[in-house]
């Protein structure tokens, strides 16, 4: 199943390869932008049925994304679960629930995510819901990245461990290719 995925991020051009920024400020010779793979419905159905079968026999109240990677995500598995999607928003560099969103507190809410790569803004939204009595069960996404426990389950389609440098010690930095910052997040400067 992991590489028919694969092959849908390919043909959609969603995995690059390169010399890529990431908003961590490491350096990485690969990257996944989901957002090519879901401007096809038909494309982002595919990729997060194998998630939602993972998700299918756990108690989901809602689903709720952090914007900009997590929305569509968590609107095509609210879809597919039958659950209300909602969305995350900085306001001021903070994580937060907007737009008359409501939490109940009690409520059982899986994070929808593109790409986990290190788990920040996950662990953001964790705990903006947290804040709001939600109980988080876990992180749905369509790659896994990470490598280090953030702290929840991870329901994922494809685990792809593509490599992540300290800008230091990059080995793409000493050839030609150019560095490419292809995510939505601002850096921290």
């Amino acid at each position: 199943m992991s590489q028919k995925i694969i092959n849908i991020l390919k043909e959609t051009g969603a995995f690059l390869e390169g010399h890529f920024l990431l908003s961590s400020g490491k350096h990485s010779g690969g990257y996944v932008q989901c957002a090519k793979v879901l401007r096809f419905p038909d494309k982002a159905e595919k990729v997060l049925k194998p998630v939602v079968e993972q998700l299918k026999d756990v108690k989901i109240d809602k689903v709720i994304g952090p914007a900009m990677g997590g929305v569509v995500v968590s609107y095509e598995i609210g879809r597919q679960l039958g659950k209300e999607s909602l969305f995350t928003e900085r306001k001021d560099g903070v994580m937060e629930l907007r737009r008359g969103f409501e939490i109940v507190p009690g409520d059982k809410v899986i994070i929808a995510e593109d790409v986990v790569t290190t788990g920040k803004s996950t662990i953001e939204t964790k705990e903006a819901l947290e804040k709001l009595g939600a109980e988080v069960i876990g992180v749905a996404c369509i790659v896994k990245r990470v490598r280090e426990d953030i702290g929840m389950p991870i329901y994922y389609a494809v685990d792809l461990n593509i490599e992540v440098y300290d800008s230091q010690v990059c080995p793409i930095c000493s050839t030609e290719q150019e560095l490419v910052k292809p995510g939505s997040r601002d850096m921290k400067k």
